[in-house]
């Protein structure tokens, strides 16, 4: 379990994104609720769940909200990896070492996904994969673009109930 969970105020923040450009939650949280998915390139569980974290992305990215990966890795291996899992939403980069973001939500392991109300409050935290966490979330974002929930999951794709991060 992660050491912020549902009920606590997310730590504001600041951190460069790919492209350059610097994200800050407090403002990003100004144009409604965010999702941040915490993720480390040689992570198993994460190759498997930014893929749908994507598909939540295309599907929403015109909504009021904010959707973005924080990686735990250097500009490079995270272009990389972007490239070979088909990841085009906006990924902001933690301090490889360090890792300030990652400490201030109490990270012990990824993939972690946080659901921060456009109050500033983590109302969903999941860790690993977990199925009824990406649904979850899911009808979270159709409610807030006002639509019913995209259609995650394809005739004949294997999708777990859950895998440990």
């Amino acid at each position: 379990m992660p050491a912020l969970s549902a009920g606590v105020t997310a730590p504001d923040f600041k951190l460069a994104a790919m492209d350059g450009k610097e994200f800050s939650l407090s403002e990003a949280l100004k144009h409604g609720p965010v999702l941040l998915a915490f993720f480390k390139i040689s992570c198993p569980v994460c190759q498997f769940t930014l893929p749908y974290v994507e598909r939540l992305y295309q599907a929403y990215r015109n909504a009021s909200v904010t959707i973005v990966g924080v990686s735990q890795n250097n500009k490079k291996d995270t272009f990389r990896f972007n490239n070979e899992y088909g990841i085009t939403l906006p990924v902001l980069l933690d301090e490889l070492d360090s890792y300030p973001v990652s400490n201030a939500y109490g990270l012990t392991n990824v993939p972690t996904l946080f659901w921060i109300s456009s109050d500033g409050d983590i109302e969903l935290s999941s860790v690993g994969w977990s199925r009824k966490d990406i649904e979850e979330i899911n009808r979270r974002l159709g409610e807030t673009a006002t639509a019913k929930p995209a259609i995650l999951f394809r005739n004949g794709e294997v999708v777990p109930d859950f895998r440990a991060g």
